[in-house]
């Protein structure tokens, strides 16, 4: 249907997008570092070695829609992740605006990544924009998710699922249904190949709702970056922590 689709409003849909390209608001990424150290909660300060949380992704992983870090992904989680773990959280953030799953291979390769038990993704939204075929997009992950493990020791992966893009309030219809109709078959493709590996988890995002979106009507606004961080969270902290030891520090 989404083929024939594009064949019969291939040049309303191109033309819709060049339009939204040069009208949409373009939001900075949010300020503040991008690596750093949340403390464990007083009580517990000092009982265990760091967690390392790598995150990579897109604008929403470099918090455009916000002003700072700290209302953001990254660092919120590994705040959230300290205090249900009851140890410190090494972070870091590798992300930038407007890479899909290939180019944030290439991104990571312009990084130095440090070591990291847990890695968060967050990026799809510009597979959708840029078409990227679901087994190109899913090729991707599985490249960029191996070359983590090799480099970096990570152990346990979050997926972010793609957004409701059916309900994105800066796009015209039909450009809306389409996107949506695109960015479904790109998560149904993430699902499925997450079911098939035991290290990889999904947080869905299709709880986020258009009014509560930052103002360029595309980005998450604060309170779904917080929620986001805090679903992370406990899908990290119930499913790979739960059951782990810690390691005492030295």
């Amino acid at each position: 249907m989404l083929i024939l689709a594009k064949l019969l409003l291939g040049p309303l849909l191109l033309a819709q997008a060049r339009r939204l390209r040069r009208t949409a608001l373009r939001l900075p990424e949010a300020a503040g570092p991008r690596a750093g150290l949340e403390p464990a909660p007083a009580t517990v300060a000092g009982s265990g070695a760091p967690l390392r949380l790598l995150v990579v992704g897109d604008s929403s992983a470099a918090g455009v829609g916000v002003e700072h870090q700290e209302q953001a992904l990254a660092q919120p989680l590994a705040r959230h992740l300290a205090e249900r773990a009851g140890r410190p959280v090494a972070w870091q953030l590798v992300a930038q605006s407007g890479v899909n799953s290939l180019e944030a291979l290439e991104l990571l390769a312009r990084h130095e990544i440090g070591p990291a038990d847990v890695l968060v993704v967050a990026l799809g939204v510009n597979d959708v924009t840029s078409q990227m075929p679901p087994h190109r997009y899913v090729a991707n992950l599985r490249l960029l998710c191996e070359r983590l493990m090799a480099q970096a020791g990570v152990e346990h992966i979050v997926f972010s699922g793609l957004p409701p893009m059916h309900l994105l309030p800066v796009a015209p219809q039909p450009l809306r249904w389409y996107l949506g109709r695109y960015a479904r078959k790109l998560d149904r493709a993430l699902r499925d190949w997450i079911r098939s590996e035991a290290a990889l988890r999904y947080c869905s995002l299709q709880w986020t709702l258009p009014h509560e979106m930052a103002i360029d009507r595309f980005h998450p606004g604060p309170g779904q970056y917080a929620q986001w961080a805090r679903m992370s969270a406990e899908i990290i902290e119930t499913e790979f922590l739960r059951h782990q030891p810690v390691t005492e520090s030295v």
